[in-house]
């Protein structure tokens, strides 16, 4: 779904206003994971379902404040961790992403602490995909550096440039939707995002693993005097044949 329309807001949306987004053409939101202080502005479980509802998808970023990742691998783990137990409270799957926030025109100097922020983050994160969000720079650097995997860059501070590394990009800020304030984005590809629905569990089997244990069950069964153990290995053996497709 490359280029597609999104909006972020840090107010949370009501259902109504959720499915006045969607009317508008929105494919996607982008909200808060903060800590439970933070509530006028942190994404909970029934606003993720509103949203999910009216089809659109969901971006997940975290952020204190403007400048946290200025403060490098200490900042990271703290804000790690809490964005995990957010993560898991409002049942983000993993393997989707969360973006981490530099907020603030930076510089070469602040990039060394950036990069150790966001690697310290990325360890408290298992089973999750780590992002940025900033500048042109920012993001540029950042993924020169294999920081980090998905990148979300704000036209503030980019002079006009747009890297091409970036997911989403975040060309207007201080808008009107609906009634709500907002950020106007662009999706640009991988973005990361997710939603409510329940996932699909991969069923397939592999042929060649099933045809080795079909083996090993055939040992047994030749093995074994014993018509339960026969039984069973020939059950499973056959059920095994057809979850991959393997012919009786």
């Amino acid at each position: 779904m490359a280029n597609c329309k999104g909006i972020d807001c840090a107010v949370p949306l009501t259902a109504d206003k959720a499915k006045a987004m969607a009317a508008a053409g929105m494919k996607f939101v982008c909200r808060y994971l903060v800590p439970a202080s933070m509530a006028w502005k942190r994404l909970t479980r029934p606003e993720a379902e509103a949203i999910t509802a009216t089809g659109m998808k969901i971006v997940s970023v975290f952020q204190r404040g403007a400048n946290g990742a200025a403060g490098g691998a200490t900042n990271g783990t703290r804000d790690g961790k809490a964005a995990y137990q957010e993560a898991k409270l409002i049942g983000q799957p993993e393997g989707t992403a969360i973006y981490f926030a530099v907020d603030f025109d930076a510089q070469p100097k602040d990039y060394g602490a950036i990069e150790a922020y966001l690697r310290a983050a990325a360890k408290e994160l298992p089973g999750y995909l780590v992002g940025v969000y900033g500048s042109y720079a920012v993001v540029e650097e950042m993924a020169r550096r294999k920081a980090c995997t998905h990148f979300w860059q704000t036209y503030a501070w980019s002079k006009g440039q747009l890297s091409k590394s970036a997911n989403i990009y975040q060309y207007k800020n201080g808008q009107t939707l609906a009634g709500h304030n907002v950020d106007y984005n662009d999706g640009l590809g991988n973005e990361g995002w997710w939603d409510t629905n329940p996932q699909e569990v991969d069923k397939t089997v592999d042929k060649a693993a099933a045809e080795k244990v079909i083996g090993v069950l055939g040992a047994l069964w030749t093995a074994s005097g014993d018509k339960q153990v026969q039984a069973a290995a020939h059950y499973a053996a056959n059920a095994l044949r057809d979850a991959a497709g393997i012919p009786r």
